[in-house]
């Protein structure tokens, strides 16, 4: 018999970005008003495919996230009216998830400076979720397997914010929890350019990333590519990425980085030698930091974003691409 399937959705609500998305200047405009009704179309779907599939909302907000929705909870005691044209848990969805977003964009009034959205909490928040609704309490032990327990959980992100180089350590943390998990994370970017970061989550965990050319076929990409659970998706043509940037953020500038020093005691990344780990505290030898400034290579646009070895600090031996990289040597591709 098929599992029951659950599936985190984080939705990407930067007031700013979604003003530009909705820009008549752009070639295929998509308001938020538009992206709602095609989403909660998708997550009806999710819901109607078996009955105990379970589904849960996160909604990252600029400076916060919150949770929307959760199928295994009541989060208000307001209930939609009943009516004769509507199927209730159809209906609870779209009232709840509608209305809390509203309420946010209420709360977050006029504000000089939009801070960042928190992307990363809201899958932190998703992971924290998944590991308790698969994770059982021990009082349950020995019970009859309960076909309601979800047995291939995945989260999808629905994204319209560029990349924010001050998260790349708490995304990677939260990739290497998902792999830990068995969690597959889907990214959809809707608007904006591509994200380096999400692209590394999608490709880590088994999952797909599909950049929107068309976004007025916003709910046609989400149902032919990520409304099936993984578990089927072993005999569907599900699309994968073709190019993968494997870049990382450097931990002195935070700034993404094709050619990077890595520290050889902790693997701190870093865009230029130094003689102090800023992480471990580790001195590095002078004439090795003199050599490896001396063979830094000059950037052009046929060898940047190709996936450049990081040089090793405590090494001597000058930054140059190998198929076996040596002792305390690793490479971005």
């Amino acid at each position: 018999m098929e599992k029951a399937s659950h599936l985190s959705v984080i939705v990407d609500l930067s007031p700013t970005q979604w003003h530009l998305s909705a820009q008549t200047s752009n070639q295929y405009p998509l308001s938020i008003e538009t992206f709602l009704s095609q989403l909660l179309a998708f997550l009806n779907a999710h819901i109607a495919s078996k009955h105990e599939n379970s589904l849960v909302v996160f909604g990252a907000l600029p400076g916060k996230s919150v949770l929307l929705y959760s199928s295994t909870e009541l989060l208000s005691d307001d209930v939609p009216s009943l009516d004769a044209n509507s199927y209730l848990p159809f209906k609870l969805v779209d009232s709840t998830v509608v209305q809390r977003i509203m309420n946010e964009f209420d709360a977050i009034g006029e504000l000089e400076e939009e801070p960042s959205c928190a992307l990363v909490g809201a899958v932190t928040k998703a992971l924290c979720y998944i590991n308790r609704i698969t994770h059982p309490s021990s009082t349950t032990a020995g019970v009859a397997e309960d076909p309601s327990i979800v047995h291939d959980p995945r989260i999808l992100i629905l994204s319209v914010s560029p990349d924010l180089s001050s998260s790349y350590i708490p995304i990677m943390n939260a990739i290497f929890s998902a792999q830990k998990l068995k969690v597959t994370i889907d990214v959809c970017k809707v608007y904006g350019p591509d994200t380096v970061f999400l692209q590394q989550a999608a490709h880590l965990t088994n999952g797909s990333y599909i950049y929107l050319e068309r976004r007025d076929a916003l709910l046609q990409y989400l149902i032919m590519s990520f409304l099936s659970p993984t578990s089927i998706r072993k005999i569907l043509a599900v699309p994968k990425q073709d190019k993968i940037d494997f870049r990382a953020a450097c931990f002195c500038h935070k700034n993404i980085v094709d050619i990077g020093f890595v520290c050889s005691v902790c693997l701190s990344i870093f865009c230029q030698p130094l003689p102090v780990c800023s992480t471990c505290r580790t001195k590095f030898p002078i004439n090795t930091l003199k050599r490896l400034n001396a063979a830094r290579p000059i950037l052009t646009p046929a060898n940047s974003r190709i996936g450049l070895p990081l040089a090793n600090l405590n090494n001597a031996a000058s930054p140059r691409p190998t198929s076996t990289p040596p002792n305390g040597m690793s490479s971005l591709r």
